[in-house]
């Protein structure tokens, strides 16, 4: 029999990279030959993943498609993180257009069996099709962020509010959501299509013409939703997480993403002297960062709240920039208290660990289901992208999260408008009291079926199975 061959493109971010890494590598050990395709200074973050599948005796590999130089751009700006500037964000998504030629010459020569490509690579569906190759879309969300967005597109229910404090439901869903109107993307909002927009609507057009979508979930979590995507939207999906899952081991916990700004041991440490459920985790993900005045604000709602924390602060630009955001002494008074890492952290490993008791998150889908995964509670800070409808099901469907109040949406950075008063009290309430123990409860419900839907003759190991039978014919 010949060995399937399916080709992984992710767009130049970590929240996209992360877990195209561990689809890949879920698929290699089904005995698939999965090749990540990426640029030159993306490589590395693949490197040891793909070199641990194939010491286990797997087959991985990374074919690498050159960057384009584009004006406007900083000099080696091979990803979304690396972006100065938020405004630059369409210049980066434009310039990755211009990596279609090199991608149809490698689909020429491979001539895989299939391509599973980003949503943000709308242009794949077409290039695929001319080596009558399978192109499947991966847009790294959830079920019900997806039919959210669809009908929030399509019916646009926010039209008519003239305040940004103004609220709609999302029509059409299984369950009431319900939004403030600045919680939608300017760039629906407006009445002139931009660029970004354009761009946004090719993707989302592509995917009906594609074969169909990866979705990094599982049934148990979001059964309206699995079934409202597949039968009312009418679209093909096959549902294989959580993928955060897939990596076992604790070398592999701490290689996941970046090279950390903590060594584990260190971490660990830590982690091992505090009681169960009784640490905090901050985290916005490897994009979201705030103004210091909103740290400074953060700081003082933990101190306030009187819990331990791990908080992740992401590093600016500038390396040597002053912490003039912290207040005088905090460090001080927080130690044995709070540990602040500054830069990446490995986070499925800190999740994981028994004295994570609540997790402060952009709602980002990855750090949500590695969240739901560990089976800890919530408190919900989105920023932008699809993080406000991620809200929504931890906090409206779900039940397992506690909104700080965040209202406005944003391209990778923070408004900075949350008080230390929200931040005390959403820290308390995920953490102390009978309404917390109960949301402690419902999670760890949630981990037992995200555990059951990876094992074999689980939801997930079973669609995939399936998707994989289905490309083989």
């Amino acid at each position: 029999m010949v060995q399937l061959q399916v080709f992984f493109f992710p767009i130049m971010a970590h929240g996209h990279m992360i877990p195209i890494l561990d689809m890949a590598k879920l698929f290699a050990s089904r005995g698939v030959h999965s090749t990540i395709i990426t640029t030159p200074l993306n490589a590395p973050a693949f490197a040891k993943g793909v070199q641990k599948s194939n010491d286990s005796g797997f087959q991985m590999s990374i074919k690498i498609l050159k960057f384009p130089k584009v004006d406007g751009l900083p000099e080696d700006c091979e990803n979304i993180d690396q972006i100065p500037s938020p405004a630059m964000l369409p210049l980066f998504l434009a310039a990755t257009w211009m990596l279609k030629e090199q991608l149809e010459q490698l689909l020429q020569e491979c001539h895989p069996n299939c391509l599973v490509a980003d949503l943000f690579f709308p242009w794949a569906t077409d290039s695929a099709a001319r080596f009558n190759i399978p192109r499947l879309i991966f847009y790294g969300s959830s079920f019900f962020a997806s039919c959210a967005e669809e009908q929030v597109r399509l019916h646009r229910p926010f039209k008519n509010l003239t305040n940004a404090s103004d609220e709609f439901f999302v029509p059409n869903l299984p369950h009431k959501v319900k939004l403030f109107s600045s919680q939608i993307p300017p760039f629906l909002r407006e009445e002139r299509e931009t660029e970004f927009a354009k761009m946004l609507t090719e993707a989302f057009e592509s995917e009906s013409r594609s074969y169909g979508t990866i979705v990094n979930s599982f049934y148990e979590l979001e059964p309206n939703y699995a079934d409202y995507y597949r039968n009312v939207l009418n679209r093909r999906a096959w549902h294989i997480g959580p993928l955060s899952l897939c990596n076992r081991s604790f070398e592999e916990k701490v290689q996941r993403g970046k090279q950390a700004a903590i060594t584990e041991d260190e971490c660990l440490t830590w982690l091992n002297s505090k009681s169960p459920n009784s640490v905090v985790y901050i985290c916005f993900g490897s994009v979201g960062k705030f103004p210091s005045k909103q740290l400074h604000e953060i700081a003082m709602g933990l101190e306030a709240s009187e819990q331990q924390f791990i908080w992740v602060v992401m590093k600016g630009t500038d390396d040597n920039e002053p912490e003039d955001w912290m207040p005088e002494e905090f460090e001080e008074r927080m130690i044995g208290k709070g540990l602040i890492i500054r830069g990446w952290a490995p986070q499925v490993l800190i999740l994981d660990h028994k004295a994570i008791g609540g997790f402060v998150t952009h709602c980002g889908w990855n750090s949500t289901l590695e969240g739901i995964a560990a089976g800890v509670p919530m408190v919900t800070w989105p920023l932008g992208a699809e993080q406000f409808y991620n809200e929504k099901l931890i906090t409206d469907v779900l039940h397992i999260g506690v909104p700080v109040g965040a209202k406005e949406w944003g391209v990778m950075v923070g408004g900075g408008n949350i008080k230390r008063d929200a931040v005390e009290t959403a820290v308390r309430g995920i953490l102390v009291g009978e309404e917390a123990e109960d949301r402690r409860n419902r999670c760890k419900g949630l981990k037992e079926m995200a555990k059951k839907a990876i094992e074999q003759g689980g939801s997930s190991y079973s669609d995939l199975n399936a998707l994989i039978q289905e490309l083989s014919l």
